[in-house]
């Protein structure tokens, strides 16, 4: 019972330590990560603050925000004091500041070249922690058609069917394609299974008509592309 009373609430602290009202008299950049994912959690428990339950988070993820933007609302659902609301939350806004960071670049409607491919498709590639297969459709002028996703897999990897592939760019018309997924490693590196897999979509597609173009490997920290290599 001791270590109960032992702990100070939030609405006990003096009002500039709180992080709400230290947010409203200081402005958001007073506030350190844990305060301000303290506001997003709302309350502790007995035992803990939010602020002392956001700090016990942070510590677990190496107080690094992009490990944390990488994780799962079950993942986070396994802190004490984290119920499935909170947790959900917290990916929410940390989702939020992601996508705020990629309006930054205003994303191309036509695709010229690896560089345009990447700013079109790492808003769905980065910050994940298994690996999927996208395809971006192009009309004969390369503008952008659609962007389908293909497959999901696990951290190692993912199945990408070239039939899937091409009855769905069959389905939109498109007259050339091309293959992206990510690897969650951060390993830009393509395996023999990546390159196997290109040449034989590529293939495939000298017979359909349909160009296959390039084939990116996106990672958090950039791509690869297949074209720009001389691999396709």
């Amino acid at each position: 019972m001791e270590a109960y009373e032992s702990k100070i609430s939030i609405k006990a602290w003096a009002e500039e330590d709180r992080p709400r009202e230290k947010l409203n008299s200081q402005g958001r950049r007073a506030l350190s990560d844990a305060e301000l994912i303290a506001i997003l959690i709302g309350s502790g428990s007995r035992t803990e603050s939010a602020v002392e339950l956001s700090k016990r988070i942070l510590h677990h993820y190496d107080n690094d925000l992009q490990k944390l933007g990488k994780v799962s609302v079950a993942e986070l659902s396994k802190f004490k004091g984290i119920g499935e609301a909170k947790a959900i939350s917290i990916i929410a806004a940390l989702e939020l500041g992601r996508r705020r960071t990629d309006t930054d670049v205003k994303v191309p409607e036509t695709v010229a070249g690896s560089k345009s491919v990447y700013q079109v498709m790492k808003r769905h590639l980065v910050d994940l922690n298994h690996e999927e297969f996208w395809i971006l459709l192009l009309s004969r002028s390369c503008k952008i058609i659609s962007k389908e996703l293909i497959s999901k897999g696990g951290l190692s990897g993912t199945v990408a069917d070239p039939k899937i592939i091409f009855h769905v760019a069959l389905q939109h018309q498109a007259s050339s394609i091309i293959l992206t997924h990510n690897h969650p490693s951060g390993n830009l590196k393509p395996s023999q299974q990546d390159i196997d897999l290109t040449r034989k979509i590529h293939q495939a597609g000298k017979i359909l008509d349909i160009c296959v173009l390039d084939h990116l490997i996106i990672t958090d920290g950039g791509y690869f592309s297949f074209a720009d290599e001389g691999l396709i």
